[in-house]
């Protein structure tokens, strides 16, 4: 899957999370519950279709990191949720998402950075949205994922082969990263 297809995946998932007659809150909902998932399951897919086993344990390490640190967190702080939940601080789907996110930037670019970066931003607004956190709640996992992706990300080195087809046109890309 290349950046392209996968930024349009994100807004297909986006646009039709939920049957019709879901009133909006509710698809942007499910839209954010199905995108925190989807975007540590592109980054893996992404990692397995680099042959990156490297890459694969670096985002493992960095969710160990960033769920560890969450759920501790919503532990000790207690939190209510603005629909009257508990545990909402912080934020396990911004977590989650902004794991993912800063992975897919930091070990393969910002082709694959922006758009999963503007998913990951979609995720912590529907959670708003919902009234299931509060904007710090949001802000704290984001914060989180990106710290733990950080450390353990490094810059991908491999061969990059891409295909692109256009209307009269076929091209075959290869990229090296030194």
């Amino acid at each position: 899957m290349n950046a392209k297809r996968f930024a349009v995946v994100v807004l297909a998932v986006m646009a039709l999370s939920a049957p019709e007659g879901v009133r909006a809150a509710g698809r942007t909902e499910t839209a954010g519950d199905v995108l925190q998932f989807a975007l540590p399951a592109v980054s893996l897919v992404e990692a397995w279709h680099k042959k990156d086993g490297k890459g694969a344990l670096q985002l493992l390490k960095s969710y160990a990191l960033s769920t560890g640190v969450t759920y501790a967190l919503k532990e000790a702080v207690h939190e209510r949720r603005p629909d009257g939940g508990k545990h909402s601080f912080p934020s396990g789907h911004a977590t989650s998402a902004f794991t993912a996110a800063e992975f897919l930037r930091v070990r393969y670019g910002l082709k694959w950075g922006a758009p999963a970066y503007v998913a990951a931003a979609f995720v912590a607004y529907s959670r708003v949205e919902a009234r299931k956190h509060h904007n710090h709640d949001v802000l704290a996992g984001a914060v989180i994922g990106v710290i733990s992706s950080h450390i353990f990300t490094h810059p991908w080195h491999g061969m990059d082969v891409s295909l692109d087809a256009g209307h009269k046109s076929f091209e075959i890309w290869l990229c090296r990263r030194f």
